[in-house]
C-alpha cells in the first residue's frame, strides 16, 4: 500500500474520531489496522502521523462550531474516499469499514455522528445498504442477537433451536464463533466471543475483535482441534446449492500395456463446490489419475460416478457435464483469442442463436480479464502474441463457457510466473465456490496457492494414494508418520506460510549408511505410505457414498446443447478456413506451389530439336517428354495432396480430445476436413493443369487432365488424414510419406514394366495385384490412354487403327503360332517323341481355339474339342482345326481391307486440298505425340507374342486390344468390360477405380482403422517386450 493512501487512512481516523474521546481509546484499533499491513517500525511510524492528525482535527473542532466542524469534516471524508476508490480494492474497503467500526465501537461515547461519518465511508465506497447494515449488526451486536441473518453462520457446541439460523457444529468449541461472509469481496470475517485461547494458523485470535479467515486458514484450539475453512465456506454454500452432485471413485486399478502399475486401489469421493488439488512426484501418475477421473482412460479395475452414472459407460447421459483442459495448449494458434473461444461456444450451445453467444463469450472473455486481448493473435508457444498467464486463462475459458459441473486441470500454473500461478488459482477457486467441483493436478505449489485447496490427494510412485485431506494438515500427517519433535506445526510460526516441498522430503526420504551418506532406499516404500494411511483415512468418502446412494440418481442442469451436425459441419468449416487464411505463409505456399511446380516442370521438360534440320522449333508431337510429365503430374498430385493433409487431424489432436467431451460429431468434423481440403485440391489441380498443359501445348483436354489429378489429389488427401489419424506426431508422418509415395513410382508399370518385374510376382497379359493397388497407375493409364486415344487427330482414326491391328495381329501372329503347333504335333506324333511337348501344344490350340469361338462366334468350327487330347488327336481334327484358322484368317484380311479403305477414304477427305492437307498435318502436330504412341504401343519390345502357362500374349500394340474379363484389363487397354458386361472407355473405368479407393479410405478414416490397427501394434509391441 503506498504512502500517500496510508495517510489518508490515517486523516479519515482522525477525522471520525470523536473530539471529546479519549485518544487512548483509539490508538489500539488503529495500531492493529497497522499490524496487519506493515512491520512494527512503520507501525510506530503512523502511529505518529495519526496522533498529528488527532491532534490538529482537535483543535479545529474545538475553535469552530459544531456544523461547521461536521460540514468540513464530510468533505474531506468524500475527499479522500474518493482518492482511495481508485487504489483499494473491494476486499481492502470492507476492512476499512470494519476497522473504522471497530474503532467507533472501542469507545463508549461514540455518537450518531461518528456513525454518521462511517455511513458516509461506505456509501462513497459502493458497498450496498444491506451489506453495510449486515456489517453494523455483525460488529456491533452480541453473539445471541446475530441468530438467523443470512449472511452469518454461527460456529458452536450445541446445535441451535432456531432452525432458520445458520450454524456448523464444533463439539470442542467451548463459546461460540460468528462468521459473516460479504458476497461482494467474498471474504470471510468472524468474531471469537470465548475466553479460552484459540488459535487462527497458530497465531492467538483476539476475542471480540473482527478477524479475516483466509482460504486454507484452520481455526484450532490448544487441543489442536481443527475447524477447517472448507468447512466454514461449505456450510454457507450448502443453502444456496440447487442439485447436488456426488463424484465417487471405486476401488480404481490402472495398468499400463506393458504391465506397470500406475494407479493402486484408488478410492475416493467428494461433492461439488471444491477444490480438490492433487500431488504427486514425476511420474507418480497423476496425469494417468486424472485421465480416469474424467473418462479419457478406462481402468482394469473399478468405476467412476457422477451421481451414480459411469463416466465410462454413460457418457451420452453425462454429455457437458465433464470439463478438461490438458497441460497442453489446446489453442488453434491463427485465430484471436476471441475467435478461439467464439467457435468453441458454436459447438457448445446449439439451442442459442448468435446474439446469445457473443454474449455469452463477451462474458466470459470480461470475467477472466481476457476482454482487450480479444482481437488478438494467439501464435504458439515459441511465438507468442499473448502472456502465458493469459493462454491458460483462454485454455480454462474454452471449457468454462460452458459451465461443466466437473472440471479437470492438468498442471495449469506450469511455465508461470508466481503471480499469475496465483491468479489462475484464484480463478479456479472462485468458479468452485460457485458449486463446481474443479480437479487441479499440480507441482511445486507456493504457500498460498496451497491453501486454496478443499482438499488434497498426494500419489506416490506406483499410484499409490498416500494422503487425501486438508491441505494444512498434510505436513502435519507426514511428519507425525515419521515422529519429528515438531509434528503438530503445519506452518511457520513467524509468517504463516506452509512448505509442500517438506511433504515430499519426508515422503521420499532416504536411508543413511554407515557413512552418512543418502543411499538410493528410501526410509518408507510407496505401498508401506498406502497403508499406513489407509489406518488413519477419513470415513468422508463412506459418508458420501451413503449419501448419493439414498438419493435418486439425477444430474445437475447443464447449458450445454449439442448443435445439429450440419451446424457442427459449418462450425468446424468456418473455424478451420479461418485458421488457414491467417496463416500467410500457410495460403502463399498452397497458392503458388502448384503452379509453380507446373511451370518449373513444363520448363524443363519442353524439349525439342536444337539441329539446323528443325525449322519449326518447339512441337507437341516431337517432345519426348510428354509420358514423363503425365506421369511426374500425378505423382506431384500424390505428393502434394499427402504433404497438405498429413498434419490435418494430428495437429488437431488434444482439441479433438477435449471435444470428445461433448459427443460431437466426427463426421461432421470429418467432411470439414474434406471440404476445405478437397476445394483446396481443386484448385490446386486446375492451375497445375492451366500453367502445365499451356507450356508443353497439350490442347483440348483440360478437362480430362484436371479431373483424373483432381482425383488423385483426393486421393491424396484421404491418405493423407488416414496417415494423420494414425499417427501421433508429426515426425512419424514425414518419414511413413516416402513409403506411400515410392510404391506409386516404382510399382505403377510406368518405370519399371510389369512384365520386367519378378516373375514370381506378376505375369504377362494382366496386371500383378499391387499395380492395382496402386493409384498412380490407374491415373496414369487412364490419362495416356486418353491423350492417345481420343485427342483431336488420332480420335476418329482409332476405330479403323484398332481393327486393323487386331486383324494383323490374329491371322499373323496367333493364327501363324498355333499352325506351328499343328506341324509339331503332326512330328512329334508320328514319332511318337516328346509327349510331354505335344500336350502343351494341345493346350495351347484348346484355349486359344476357345478364344477365337467366343470372339468369333460367326466362323464355323468344324473340330470336335473332346479330341484335342493327346489320346484322341487324330489326322483329320488337325486338318478341321487347320481349316478353320484358314477361315478365320480369310475372316481377318477382309476386315484389315475394309477398315483401311474406311481409314484411307477419311484420310482422303482430310487432305483433299493442299490446304486441307497442311491443316491435317498441323493436327497430327500439335494432337499425336510420337514419343507416347512408342511407351503406349511398346515398341521398342522386339518380342510381339509370348506363349506362357498355355495361352498366347499380346506383347506389343496391346492399346488395340480389348479385354475379355470383367475389370481384370492389360495395361493401356482402351476400353474396359465392367460388371454389367459392356465396354467403357479406360478414361471412366479408371476414374471410378479412383473414386472407389478414395471413399474406401474415407470409411477406414472414419472408423479410424488405421489409428486402432497401430494401436493394437503398439500393445503387442509392449506385451513382446515384457
Amino acid at each position: 500500500m503506498s504512502e500517500n493512501i496510508l495517510n489518508a487512512l490515517m486523516q479519515l481516523f482522525a477525522i471520525i474520531a470523536n473530539p471529546e474521546s479519549n485518544k487512548r481509546n483509539r490508538r489500539p484499533e488503529v495500531k492493529q489496522f497497522l499490524g496487519s499491513l506493515l512491520n512494527k517500525e512503520l507501525v510506530r511510524q503512523y502511529l505518529i502521523v495519526f496522533d498529528n492528525y488527532y491532534r490538529e482535527y482537535q483543535k479545529k473542532s474545538k475553535s469552530s462550531r459544531r456544523r461547521s466542524r461536521v460540514s468540513s469534516s464530510s468533505v474531506k471524508i468524500i475527499r479522500i474516499c474518493s482518492m482511495l476508490n481508485r487504489e483499494l480494492s473491494i476486499r481492502q474497503k470492507v476492512v476499512v469499514l470494519i476497522n473504522l467500526l471497530e474503532f467507533i465501537s472501542a469507545d463508549e461515547q461514540a455518537g450518531a455522528q461518528e456513525y454518521e461519518f462511517v455511513d458516509i465511508v461506505s456509501s462513497l465506497f459502493n458497498i450496498s445498504s444491506e451489506e453495510y447494515q449486515n456489517l453494523l449488526a455483525f460488529i456491533l451486536c452480541e453473539q445471541n442477537e446475530l441468530a438467523g441473518i443470512p449472511e452469518i453462520l454461527l460456529i458452536q457446541k450445541d446445535k441451535p433451536q432456531n432452525p432458520a439460523v445458520k450454524y456448523l457444529q464444533a463439539e470442542t468449541l467451548e463459546a461460540p464463533i460468528a462468521v459473516y461472509f460479504n458476497k461482494s469481496a467474498k471474504m470471510y470475517i468472524f468474531i471469537y466471543y470465548g475466553t479460552k485461547e484459540l488459535y487462527l494458523n497458530g497465531q492467538l485470535i483476539v476475542r471480540n475483535r473482527a478477524s479475516v479467515l483466509s482460504p486454507g486458514s484452520t481455526i484450532r484450539d490448544t487441543r489442536r482441534n481443527p475447524i477447517y475453512f472448507n468447512d466454514i465456506a461449505g456450510a454457507f454454500r450448502e443453502e444456496d446449492e440447487s442439485e447436488k452432485l456426488i463424484f465417487n471413485a471405486q476401488n480404481i486399478t490402472y495398468k499400463f500395456p506393458g504391465g506397470k502399475t500406475a494407479l493402486y486401489k484408488f478410492n475416493f469421493a467428494e461433492t461439488n463446490g471444491n477444490l480438490v488439488g492433487i500431488m504427486g512426484a514425476s511420474g507418480s501418475g497423476k496425469s494417468t489419475l486424472l485421465n480416469i477421473l474424467n473418462g479419457n482412460n478406462n481402468p482394469q479395475t473399478g468405476d467412476v460416478l457422477i451421481n451414480g452414472y459411469s463416466v465410462f459407460r454413460d457418457k451420452k447421459k453425462l454429455e457437458g457435464i465433464i470439463g478438461y483442459v490438458s497441460q497442453n495448449d489446446l489453442l488453434i494458434e491463427d485465430l484471436t483469442v476471441f475467435q478461439n473461444l467464439y467457435y468453441n461456444a458454436q459447438l457448445s450451445f446449439g439451442g442459442k442463436n448468435k446474439a446469445q453467444i457473443l454474449r455469452k463469450v463477451n462474458e466470459t472473455l470480461l470475467s477472466l480479464g481476457l476482454y482487450e486481448i480479444r482481437n488478438m493473435k494467439v501464435g504458439s508457444p515459441l511465438n507468442k502474441k499473448i502472456s502465458g498467464g493469459q493462454r491458460k486463462r483462454l485454455n480454462i475459458a474454452l471449457e468454462l463457457i460452458r459451465e461443466p459441473s466437473v472440471l479437470f486441470l492438468d498442471e495449469p500454473t506450469s511455465g508461470l510466473s508466481s503471480r499469475d500461478s496465483e491468479n489462475i488459482l484464484e480463478l479456479l477457486k472462485g468458479i468452485s465456490l460457485r458449486g463446481r467441483l474443479i480437479f487441479v493436478v499440480i507441482h511445486q505449489p507456493s504457500s498460498d496457492i496451497f491453501k486454496m485447496f478443499d482438499r488434497l490427494l498426494i500419489l506416490d510412485q506406483g499410484g499409490y494414494l498416500v494422503y487425501d485431506g486438508d491441505p494444512v494438515e498434510a505436513p502435519v500427517y507426514f511428519k507425525s508418520q515419521m515422529n519429528q519433535a515438531d509434528w503438530n506445526e503445519n506452518e511457520c510460526p513467524a509468517c504463516g506460510n506452509v512448505n509442500p516441498e517438506q511433504i515430499f522430503d519426508i515422503l521420499e526420504a532416504q536411508i543413511l549408511d554407515e557413512y552418512g551418506k543418502f543411499t538410493n532406499q528410501r526410509r518408507k516404500k510407496p505401498s508401506e505410505w498406502y497403508i499406513a494411511f489407509q489406518k488413519n483415512s477419513t470415513p468422508r468418502n463412506d459418508q458420501l457414498r451413503e449419501e448419493m446412494q439414498s438419493d435418486d440418481k439425477h444430474l445437475p442442469k447443464i447449458t450445454f446443447k449439442r448443435p445439429r451436425r450440419c451446424k457442427q459441419f459449418q462450425t468446424f468449416a468456418r473455424r478451420d478456413i479461418l485458421s488457414k487464411l491467417a496463416n500467410k505463409q500457410y495460403v502463399l505456399i498452397n497458392l503458388i506451389e502448384a503452379p509453380l511446380l507446373a511451370f518449373i516442370m513444363a520448363g524443363i521438360l519442353r524439349y525439342y530439336d536444337i539441329s539446323v534440320l528443325n525449322n519449326l522449333g518447339y512441337s507437341y508431337s516431337q517432345n519426348e517428354n510428354i509420358p514423363v510429365y503425365i506421369f511426374v503430374s500425378v505423382i506431384i498430385a500424390l505428393f502434394i495432396g499427402l504433404t497438405t493433409s498429413a498434419n490435418e487431424i494430428v495437429k488437431d489432436r488434444l482439441i479433438l480430445q477435449r471435444e470428445s467431451f461433448l459427443n460431437l460429431s466426427r463426421r461432421a468434423y470429418l467432411f470439414s476436413k474434406i471440404s476445405i481440403l478437397f476445394s483446396l485440391s481443386a484448385y490446386q489441380a486446375l492451375t497445375f493443369v492451366l500453367v502445365g498443359n499451356y507450356m508443353l501445348e497439350i490442347r483440348s483436354m483440360y478437362w480430362e487432365y484436371w479431373l483424373i489429378l483432381f482425383s488423385v489429389w483426393s486421393f491424396a488427401v484421404m491418405l493423407g488424414l488416414n496417415i494423420s489419424d494414425a499417427f501421433k506426431t508429426n515426425i512419424s508422418i514425414y518419414i511413413i510419406i516416402p513409403f506411400l509415395i515410392i510404391p506409386q513410382i516404382v510399382l505403377s508399370g510406368i518405370l519399371v514394366q510389369f512384365d520386367k518385374l519378378n516373375p514370381a510376382l506378376t505375369g504377362p497379359g494382366h496386371i500383378p495385384w499391387f499395380g492395382e493397388i496402386m493409384t498412380a497407375r490407374w491415373a496414369y493409364e487412364a490419362l495416356a490412354v486418353e491423350q492417345f486415344v481420343n485427342n483431336e487427330y488420332k480420335k476418329p482414326l482409332f476405330p479403323y487403327e484398332r481393327i486393323k491391328y487386331d486383324a494383323n495381329f490374329n491371322k499373323d501372329m496367333i493364327i501363324s503360332e498355333l499352325k506351328g503347333k499343328i506341324a509339331d504335333l503332326r512330328k512329334n506324333t508320328d514319332r511318337h517323341e516328346h509327349p510331354s511337348e505335344s500336350k502343351k501344344a494341345l493346350q495351347l490350340l484348346r484355349n486359344e481355339l476357345n478364344k477365337f469361338k467366343q470372339k468369333e462366334p460367326e466362323v464355323k468350327t468344324g473340330w470336335n474339342p473332346k479330341h484335342l487330347f493327346l489320346e484322341k488327336i487324330s489326322e483329320n481334327d488337325l486338318q478341321a482345326v487347320e481349316s478353320y484358322l484358314d477361315r478365320l484368317k480369310i475372316l481377318y484380311i477382309n476386315r484389315y481391307k475394309t477398315a483401311d479403305a474406311l481409314q484411307d477414304d477419311y484420310v482422303r477427305a482430310q487432305t483433299a486440298t493442299d490446304s486441307l492437307n497442311k491443316a491435317y498435318i498441323r493436327l497430327k502436330q500439335n494432337y499425336d505425340n510420337e514419343s507416347l504412341e512408342k511407351i503406349i504401343n511398346n515398341s521398342n519390345q522386339f518380342r510381339k507374342i509370348m506363349e506362357y502357362d498355355g495361352h498366347l500374349y499380346q506383347c506389343t500394340n496391346l492399346v488395340y486390344s480389348l479385354p475379355t474379363t470383367i475389370l481384370k484389363a492389360h495395361f493401356y487397354a482402351p476400353k474396359k468390360k465392367f460388371i454389367n458386361g459392356k465396354y467403357y472407355s479406360t478414361y471412366t473405368i479408371n476414374l471410378i477405380v479412383i473414386w472407389i479407393y478414395t471413399l474406401i479410405l474415407y470409411f477406414t478414416l472414419y472408423f479410424g482403422i488405421l489409428r486402432k490397427s497401430a494401436e493394437y501394434i503398439e500393445k503387442i509391441r509392449l506385451r513382446l517386450i515384457r
